[in-house]
């Protein structure tokens, strides 16, 4: 059985961005969540510093993961996160069950 892709990202909206940035993540991860292979996708802010983000996604493997980076519909998303947050990127750190 091929090993699950685990990730998370993390961000920090620009200020007064907060809010937008939520609202895209909630209407983004909904479709993340309906794409074959996505097990988890999760988007949460911090409780004490609501500016920063904190996505957990997890892909049954390698393909999926492959799969949602090619899907046409992270695009847009991505283009209008990037003018939202402090970044030049979201960081991602990419992790391996135990």
């Amino acid at each position: 059985m091929p090993a699950p892709t685990i990730l998370h990202a993390t961000f920090t909206a620009r200020p007064g961005a907060g809010d937008r940035v939520a609202a895209l993540l909630r209407d983004f991860a909904e479709a993340v969540r309906a794409e074959p292979g996505c097990d988890v996708f999760d988007a949460t802010r911090l409780v004490d510093a609501p500016d920063r983000f904190f996505v957990y996604e997890e892909y049954r493997d390698e393909a999926s993961f492959q799969a949602h980076l090619a899907n046409p519909a992270g695009s847009p998303v991505n283009a209008a996160l990037q003018e939202l947050i402090v970044e030049p990127h979201s960081q991602l750190t990419f992790l391996q069950r135990v």
